[in-house]
C-alpha cells in the first residue's frame, strides 16, 4: 500500500525550513561576542548572514542591545564585516521612545551612557516613570537607589525594562544583565516591570509586521533559550538555539522551554536551512 508523505508539512527541525519565508537573528552571542573594542565575530557568522541575504528568505535582526544607539551599534557590526543596515535591526530603545510618546510619559533613565542619545527628544523633567537598560558600570548603589526613590514616590509607579536578560557573554566572561536589576526594583517597589524588547510579544510582533509575515512562516535563531527561543515560540514562531554565546548545556534539559532545534553555531543552522530549501 502506498502512503502519501505529502499530507502534512514537516514540523520538525530542519524539515520545517522548507516552508519558511523569514528568519530573525539575535546578534550578541549569535553573530559576535561583545568585549573590548568592537568584540569578535563568531567563526562562520559573517558568511552565514551573507548566504541568508542571497537566499529567498527575508532577514531581520532582533536584539536587546542597550549599550549604544542603533546607528553606532550597526556601524560596529559593519566594522566586524557584517552586511547589515540600521533598518533591519530592531533594538528596544526606539520601541521605548514610541511608548513614552504614546503615553505622555517623562522618564528617569538608568541606562548606559552610550544609549542616552536615543532619548534626546523626550522631556525628562519631573519624571513619572523609570526606564532601566543594560547600564553596566552605571548600575551603582547610588543610581539604583535614585531610580527606586523615583518609583516609590509615584502614585502609580511605572517601570520599563529594556529586555530582561539574566546574563550575557563577553570575550572575558559572563556579565550580569538588566533583568537582575529589574527584579531588584520590582521587589523593592512591589510592582511588575513592563518589558520592552525580547521576550515581549509586542516587540516580536513589531518585527513580524515589518516582515509582513505570519508567525508560523518565521524562524528565530538565538543563544538565549528563554528570551530568544521561548519568546519566539510563545508568539507562534519556531525557535532554534545556537551553542555559542550564553548557551549552557543545561539549556537542552530545561523543564519548560524546548528549542525546536539546537545547532553548534549560526553557520551550521544556515547550511541546514538552505539544504532543506534546495539551495
Amino acid at each position: 500500500m502506498r502512503t502519501n508523505h505529502f499530507v502534512m508539512a514537516d514540523s520538525s527541525w530542519p524539515g520545517f525550513a522548507k516552508s519558511l519565508k523569514g528568519v530573525i537573528l539575535d546578534l550578541c552571542g549569535v553573530l559576535y561576542d561583545s568585549g573590548e573594542g568592537d568584540g569578535v565575530a563568531i567563526p562562520g557568522s559573517i558568511e552565514a548572514v551573507k548566504k541568508l541575504k542571497e537566499s529567498d528568505l527575508q532577514l531581520r535582526f532582533c536584539t536587546n542591545e542597550t549599550q549604544a544607539t542603533r546607528e553606532k551599534f550597526v556601524a560596529k557590526l559593519r566594522r566586524l564585516g557584517f552586511d547589515i543596515s540600521a533598518s533591519e535591526v530592531f533594538p528596544p530603545a526606539p520601541a521605548a521612545m514610541a511608548v513614552l510618546k504614546d503615553r505622555g510619559l517623562r522618564p528617569h533613565l538608568l541606562i548606559h551612557d552610550g544609549l542616552l542619545p536615543e532619548f534626546d527628544g523626550v522631556d525628562k523633567n519631573n519624571p513619572n516613570c523609570v526606564i532601566i537598560g543594560d547600564a553596566a558600570e552605571n548600575f551603582s548603589y547610588r543610581n539604583l537607589n535614585e531610580a527606586f526613590r523615583v518609583l516609590i514616590g509615584l502614585e502609580k509607579p511605572v517601570l520599563f525594562s529594556l529586555g530582561q536578560g539574566r546574563y550575557y557573554k563577553e570575550t572575558d566572561g559572563l556579565k550580569l544583565d538588566v533583568g537582575v536589576y529589574m527584579k531588584a526594583l520590582e521587589y523593592a517597589c512591589d510592582l511588575k516591570a513592563e518589558v520592552i524588547g525580547k521576550p515581549s510579544p509586542t516587540f516580536f510582533q513589531s518585527v513580524l509586521n515589518d516582515l509582513g509575515l505570519q508567525p508560523h512562516e518565521v524562524l528565530m535563531i538565538g543563544d538565549d533559550l528563554l528570551n530568544d527561543v521561548g519568546g519566539a515560540q510563545h508568539c507562534g514562531m519556531k525557535g532554534v538555539q545556537v551553542r555559542t554565546g550564553k548557551y549552557r548545556p543545561s539549556d537542552e534539559r530545561h523543564p519548560t522551554v524546548m528549542a525546536d532545534g539546537t545547532v553548534d553555531n549560526l553557520a551550521q543552522a544556515v547550511d541546514m536551512i538552505l539544504n532543506q530549501r534546495g539551495h
